[in-house]
């Protein structure tokens, strides 16, 4: 049923207006439709995208939201760093970063960062 269908992740914002700045300038993502302006919808590689929504609830969630499937993340990390992305420090059972980047067994590596809404998203070179 839903196996064939494309899927999109949402995503919540305080402040719609700043959230599209920091996608803007520190992602480099341009909404590809406005919706009542405070629905914005991003895409991205192969037909996927996001919907960033205008809401009090952003930045409540504790948990990975939404990543991105990337062939080098320490030199994406580079890249966003320059842009002035500031990458998550952990250091838990089975989670380990070092200067923002975590090799995971069998996984490859990844890097979370905070949005300006406070929503966590992810690089990856783990298969999305």
């Amino acid at each position: 049923m839903l196996k064939d269908s494309q899927v999109m992740a949402v995503l919540p914002a305080k402040d719609i207006d700043r959230a599209r700045e920091f996608y803007r300038d520190k992602l480099g993502l341009e909404p590809s439709q406005t919706i009542d302006d405070q629905n914005l919808i991003y895409m991205c590689g192969n037909g996927t995208g996001f919907l960033l929504y205008q809401t009090d609830n952003a930045g409540t969630a504790k948990n990975t939201q939404m990543g991105w499937g990337v062939a080098d993340v320490e030199k994406e990390v580079e890249e966003l760093r320059g842009r002035g992305v500031v990458f998550e420090e952990y250091d838990m059972p089975g989670l380990k970063t070092e200067n923002g980047i975590a090799t995971m067994e069998g996984m490859g590596q990844g890097a979370w960062f905070l949005d300006s809404e406070g929503n966590i998203l992810n690089i990856a070179s783990m298969p999305m």
